[in-house]
């Protein structure tokens, strides 16, 4: 990337770089967005709210999950970018704030937050960067979200399904355009060679998302936990929401989570792993964000029948995570373990049966399910050597 080497806002090959403390202060704001999103689809189990849900936890990401790539290419400690990142704070809050009601009365609420994060970010590096080729990547961002943000606004002014499908189209916008290398109009794309990051600084802030989204499904366990009768079969089913949190962590961190580093900077081809991880995160982050929902359901009412949407939040929420893991795995090792696999079919066959059960029996089908994957990576791992990523060509 050609860059004002007097500007010193983009980073160079300088060693280690680790998250800095003004990231990890970001990312308190999305404790309480993601929170909110499985508390929105906690409250409404049927495909409109799960469709709501999808497009409010896509939103999220997105915000994160540019504001990361951003904090790797540009030096976070900057003044610049220190204000650009507290302008994401900012935004965040306001967009969590108005989540429960975005479908509703804070619609142009959260689309206007929403909108003004994405371009406003691109307004601050256009600003603060000097000569053309610096200016190149923002700008290209600042095109492609102001074009996303008609459809965002204008699902702001208007109700009922078409909202929702207008907030779709945004989204299809933004996250396709990052996947075609945001092509522009007189600008171009992307260049390949632009996607080099720094390995080190994206790989420990995807880990740090995800513990994040963990943290999620901790806190609104507890809560909901707090506001019911501490009942020992309530009790119990904390339990359970606790177990499939560690084994959830557990799974993820398992080798490819712990060498996503060591692949990006093996890849022959590291912009690959930096296009397709925002992807396979969001399924993961996904798949935790509906087990929170599912597990909150299972705490307040352990021992009602387990209604079919229900059952399809318990066992698709580990389904999505254990789908978006093996993609990841894929990624770094070019292969699946069987394991994730048979973990899919099982949850998949189960579905049906698990609604004639307690949904305490639901979420500890679910649990036992993460747990038998994380046993046989715990086998394997005891009985191999640590595979080492293989490079893409």
């Amino acid at each position: 990337m050609t860059i004002d080497q007097a500007v010193g806002l983009i980073r160079r090959d300088e060693g280690p770089q680790r998250a800095t403390l003004l990231e990890l202060f970001l990312d308190l704001v999305f404790v309480a967005a993601l929170a909110l999103t499985s508390r929105t689809l906690a409250q409404r189990l049927d495909w409109i709210g799960g469709f709501q849900a999808l497009l409010l936890l896509m939103a999220i990401w997105w915000v994160w999950s540019a504001t990361a790539l951003a904090t790797d290419v540009y030096h976070a400690q900057r003044p610049p970018i220190f204000v650009t990142t507290l302008w994401v704070m900012l935004g965040t809050i306001l967009m969590a704030g108005s989540l429960p009601g975005a479908f509703t009365a804070h619609a142009l609420l959260f689309a206007g937050a929403y909108v003004a994060i994405q371009v406003g970010r691109g307004i601050f590096l256009v600003a603060s960067l000097h000569g053309r080729a610096a200016r190149l990547p923002p700008s290209r961002f600042i095109f492609w979200f102001v074009v996303s943000a008609v459809p965002w606004l204008a699902g702001g002014f208007v109700a009922g399904p078409a909202r929702g499908l207008l907030w779709a189209g945004a989204l299809a916008i933004d996250y396709g355009s990052a996947w075609l290398r945001y092509p522009t109009p007189r600008l171009g794309r992307v260049p390949m060679p632009q996607y080099a990051v720094a390995a080190d600084h994206l790989a420990e802030r995807y880990q740090q998302f995800f513990t994040l989204a963990l943290g999620d499904l901790i806190l609104v366990t507890t809560l909901t936990y707090a506001d019911n009768d501490p009942t020992t079969v309530r009790t119990v089913a904390l339990l359970v929401g606790f177990a499939a949190t560690v084994l959830l962590w557990q799974i993820y961190v398992h080798r490819a989570g712990a060498l996503l580093q060591a692949a990006i900077e093996a890849s022959r081809d590291p912009g690959r792993f930096v296009r397709s991880a925002p992807y396979t995160h969001l399924l993961m982050v996904a798949g935790v964000v509906a087990t929170a929902a599912g597990i909150e359901v299972v705490i307040a009412h352990p021992t009602e029948q387990t209604a079919p949407w229900l059952a399809g939040v318990l066992l698709g929420g580990p389904a999505l995570f254990l789908a978006g893991r093996a993609r990841f795995e894929y990624e770094v090792f070019s292969r699946v373990s069987p394991s994730r696999l048979v973990a899919l079919l099982v949850l998949v066959v189960a579905a049906p049966v698990l609604v004639l059960t307690p949904t305490l029996v639901a979420g500890l089908t679910a649990t036992l399910v993460l747990a038998g994957v994380a046993v046989t990576d715990s086998i394997r791992a005891h009985g191999n050597p640590p595979e080492p990523p293989i490079p893409s060509t």
